[in-house]
């Protein structure tokens, strides 16, 4: 009888500290999700800088530019299909997906800006312009921020995906419904590069 009381004991106290143990790899886990999403939010709040720049800058060339008007219509057509692909990724960053297409819009959008950049060179008035001199000034500074923040959103990504593919963590966090995150990268070398501004 004494012995199976210590056998109950025993099982009921593994039980414990298995149920305590669970407990603190998911607050641990739900820590580290939410510093990505945190981290996330930042290049939100960045990219959308961005994106209001960006039809100012397009105005002010096309007083300059106005025989470019297709390569101004793409900017203003790139800008707005990665402002939507970053609503998509802000709604859930841990979403590999939707982080696939922000990443595929934000390189069409850098290429098209690349374009309306060099074909700018040749517009002396604009290169001279304070106006547009201040938009690139003001875009520079905010891809920098990106720069910054996407590092800071990836660091997060590592540190959250190390946690939840560590083990015993990585025996509960799928049932917990932990998935992987995507890492928010540049895949094309030459867009590795900030969008060169230099006006002046």
């Amino acid at each position: 009888m004494a012995a199976a009381l210590v056998i109950v004991g025993v099982i009921f106290v593994g039980l414990v500290l298995l149920v305590v143990f669970g407990v603190g790899i998911y607050n641990r886990l739900v820590t580290l999700r939410n510093r990505f999403r945190n981290a996330f939010s930042q290049i939100d709040v960045q990219l959308k800088r961005r994106y209001d720049l960006i039809p100012n800058l397009v105005e002010t060339a096309k007083s300059f530019m106005a025989h470019e008007r297709e390569t101004l219509e793409a900017v203003i057509q790139a800008r707005n299909a990665a402002q939507s692909a970053n609503q998509r990724a802000a709604q859930n960053p841990g979403d590999a997906q939707a982080i696939q297409g922000l990443m595929g819009a934000e390189a069409a959008l850098t290429g098209s800006l690349g374009k309306l950049f060099a074909l700018s060179e040749a517009y002396p008035e604009l290169k001279s312009d304070t106006t547009m001199s201040g938009l690139m000034e003001e875009l520079t500074s905010t891809e920098n921020r990106i720069a910054f923040a996407r590092q800071a959103f990836n660091d997060a990504v590592t540190t959250y995906n190390t946690a939840r593919e560590s083990f015993p963590a990585v025996l509960f966090a799928p049932t917990l419904g932990f998935q992987p995150a995507m890492l928010f990268e540049i895949q094309n070398p030459t867009e590795r590069e900030a969008v060169r501004v230099s006006f002046g």
